[in-house]
């Protein structure tokens, strides 16, 4: 079983950039899809990216398309979500799990980290 940890989040002005991480322990990292949800007060978690076990694919909401890259090393048992042009709608929490194609397959959450985008 593989268990994640997220980091990156902070505060930022619209417009600037963030690169999240989501750090993977255990040797079966390799093996999943790796996708990026976030949550919003008041708001149900919502799908931001995904990206496959070898990175061939790759998944983006349509809300992120062109501004959000996801991607991953294995190497480093990391998956990264760059994220550019940031929108105050961008402000959540944001968190990784395990998925097939874009649902995750994982019902344990982790703490996420905090993205918050000022206007």
């Amino acid at each position: 079983q593989v268990q994640l940890v997220e980091s990156g989040g902070g505060l930022v002005q619209a417009g600037r950039s963030l690169r999240l991480s989501c750090a993977a322990s255990g040797r079966t990292f390799s093996r999943y899809g790796i996708g990026w949800f976030r949550q919003a007060p008041g708001k149900e978690r919502e799908f931001v990216a995904a990206i496959s076990w070898n990175g061939g694919s790759t998944y983006y909401a349509d809300s992120v398309k062109g501004r959000f890259t996801i991607s991953r090393d294995n190497a480093k048992n990391t998956v990264y979500m760059q994220m550019n042009s940031l929108k105050p709608e961008d402000t959540a929490v944001y968190y990784c799990n395990a998925v097939t194609g874009t649902v995750p397959v994982s019902g344990y959450w982790g703490q996420g980290t905090q993205v918050t985008v000022s206007s």
